[in-house]
């Protein structure tokens, strides 16, 4: 019998789950996969062979395409990785073949804050411990392809510093690229929040002089938001990642042309590092459903989909496939939308909008909820109507859901402190404005908690859905950045930044960039930029700052507020927590 969640840990659960897990054979096999797709990493996980399955699964038609998004989230967040596991173990329960797609977790929110993203309570997937801590090496190889790219980038500065045009050609083979230092767009990477590391200054002088580096300003961003996992998820083959690969920008030459990885003559081995990582992960929920695992989180600052390869494999072997988009409907679900099944061609049948009573009391009045202190104690009693004001932010996504011709089902994620009135109130109201919703005690029952979910999605999946997106990849850019702001996000305009503006203006002036899509950076702790404006915000102005370019990945990256690519390490965070069993070697307290 499964652990009880009210009086132990998720990791606690997880390690107690382990004891019965299915080996990585045993769910392949459930799975669908012939055991030549199957490449095991030890007996519980493992790497799929996509290439083969989709060759082999060609003429089979797709089974029901569900994505998972939340309302705008409290800083704690709000189990959407939760009601993902929920959902697939619910599903299994009422007889469906089903699978999911979801994150990899990145060291950062695993080390700090948030956790690991493998779902809580009785809804997780397993074995968490190598989930949470590197698993099969897709985050690292990222790290390694993108650091590369910047190795290229450095080194060729400094030997264009340090020889003549004939030295360069004679010694390296090399034109000068005359590289502008001070238009270097990419940095390095490393999958930890560190503030520290968001502005730095490389190459400078040591015991070897100038064979010491180029001085210059760069910066560190976590690994997750990498232009390098931005191709992971929307990748289709090791074709398609190839020639993105090679249109990185790194920077920009003296006369302001781009010079990409291509450039540099150090796109094919960054695509070298690749090569594995493009195979999506096998894990399994704590009930035994299969889950792939590909790609990475950070909606507010990345893409934040599981991969299109993941979901084209789930969608083949499943009758469900569930994936997941980060944060709230207003970034992660947009992305999904717009980018993700843009680039995939592939068409949602449904879509889940997690909710909870704590979040719906923080953006009715409540005091926000601090990571690492203790719950406010006005979030221990009954506030219906704080949930009823709280209900404005999830009615806001509901539509957002519904402008993409989707059926948005609500699921409202129990915590076992809600009371009755409270769940009934956010039932009237959901119902009032026409959508389904489900309770679901999955965190404290699994499967079987999520029965009332898992059914009205089946229902959701039988209408047809009329899928439109929010924009053309022919409108101006500017243009389509109002349409977010304005309809997705509630903002009554934009305003830019004057280096924002110049960045704007060579977009729009390049045939190929102004047609890339749209991946917005802001937080997800409101709809607005700015966090602390919760429900939904009146008579407010999105500020853009930048506007970069990921013409690898095909995005044009408006980045409004005051966002960092490279996210904080809190005052408590989880590593402190952190510790092994030395006797037996198995890991303690990651969640």
């Amino acid at each position: 019998m499964a652990l009880d969640p009210t009086k132990h840990a998720d990791w606690e659960i997880a390690q107690d789950s382990e004891k019965t897990m299915k080996t990585v054979y045993e769910i392949g096999e459930i799975f669908g996969l012939d055991k030549k797709e199957l490449l095991p990493q030890g007996h519980y996980f493992g790497k799929i062979d996509y290439r083969a399955v989709l060759d082999r699964l060609k003429d089979r038609p797709q089974g029901k395409y569900v994505d998972v998004t939340a309302i705008t989230p409290t800083p704690l967040g709000e189990g959407k990785s939760t009601s993902t596991m929920g959902l697939v173990e619910g599903l299994g329960k009422i007889g469906k073949k089903v699978s999911a797609a979801i994150r990899q977790p990145s060291g950062g929110p695993t080390m700090n804050i948030k956790g690991s993203a493998a779902g809580g309570g009785l809804a997780q997937c397993i074995p968490l411990t190598q989930f949470s801590l590197g698993f099969t090496g897709d985050i690292n190889a990222i790290m390694n392809a993108h650091n590369l790219a910047m190795v290229a980038l450095t080194s060729r500065m400094q030997h264009e510093r340090n020889y003549n045009d004939e030295q360069l050609a004679r010694l390296t083979k090399m034109r000068r690229l005359d590289i502008d230092p001070t238009n270097v767009e990419m940095g390095f990477i490393i999958d930890f929040a560190c503030q520290s590391l968001r502005n730095i200054i490389i190459g400078i002088d040591g015991v070897n002089g100038k064979r010491d580096g180029f001085m210059m300003k760069s910066k560190f961003a976590i690994a997750v938001s990498s232009e390098v996992m931005a191709i992971l998820s929307v990748a289709t083959s090791l074709k398609d990642m190839r020639e993105r690969m090679g249109k990185i920008v790194v920077g920009y030459d003296k006369q302001g042309r781009p010079v990409t990885t291509e450039d540099l003559e150090v796109a094919g081995a960054m695509t070298a590092w690749m090569v594995d990582a493009l195979n999506p992960n096998l894990m399994q929920t704590i009930e035994g459903q299969p889950v792939l695992v590909h790609a990475g989180p950070f909606a507010n600052i990345a893409i934040g989909q599981s991969s299109i390869i993941a979901d084209q494999v789930g969608l083949k072997l499943s009758e469900y496939h569930v994936t997941e988009s980060g944060f709230g409907a207003d970034i992660g679900f947009e992305k999904f939308w717009n980018l993700k099944c843009r680039y995939s061609g592939l068409v949602p049948d449904a879509a889940v909008v997690v909710a909870t009573v704590r979040a719906l009391k923080c953006h009715g009045g409540a005091p926000v909820p601090v990571p690492g202190k203790p719950i406010p104690d006005e979030y221990k009693g009954e506030n219906v109507e704080w949930v009823e004001k709280g209900c404005g932010n999830l009615l806001h996504h509901i539509n957002n859901v519904k402008k993409a011709g989707i059926s948005p089902v609500v699921c409202i994620n129990e915590f076992y402190t809600d009371t009755p009135n409270e769940i009934k109130k956010i039932r009237e109201v959901c119902e009032a404005a026409g959508a389904k919703v489900a309770l679901s005690r999955h965190w404290l029952k699994g499967g079987d908690g999520a029965i009332e979910l898992a059914e009205a999605v089946v229902d959701a999946c039988k209408e047809k859905p009329n899928f439109k997106f929010l924009y053309e990849l022919d409108m101006p850019i500017a243009d389509r950045i109002n349409k977010i702001a304005t309809e997705i996000y509630g903002a009554d305009g934009v305003d830019y930044s004057g280096e924002a503006q110049g960045q704007l203006k060579r977009i729009q002036a390049d045939p190929e960039l102004s047609k890339l899509g749209l991946c917005m950076v802001k937080s997800h702790l409101s709809l607005s930029d700015n966090p602390a404006l919760k429900g939904v915000p009146k008579g407010w102005r999105l500020h853009v700052r930048e506007v970069l370019t990921y013409r690898g990945a095909g995005f044009i990256v408006p980045v409004a507020g005051t966002i960092s690519l490279m996210p904080g390490t809190a005052s408590n965070p989880a590593f402190r927590r952190v510790d092994v069993d030395v006797e037996t070697g198995k890991v303690q307290g990651v969640f």
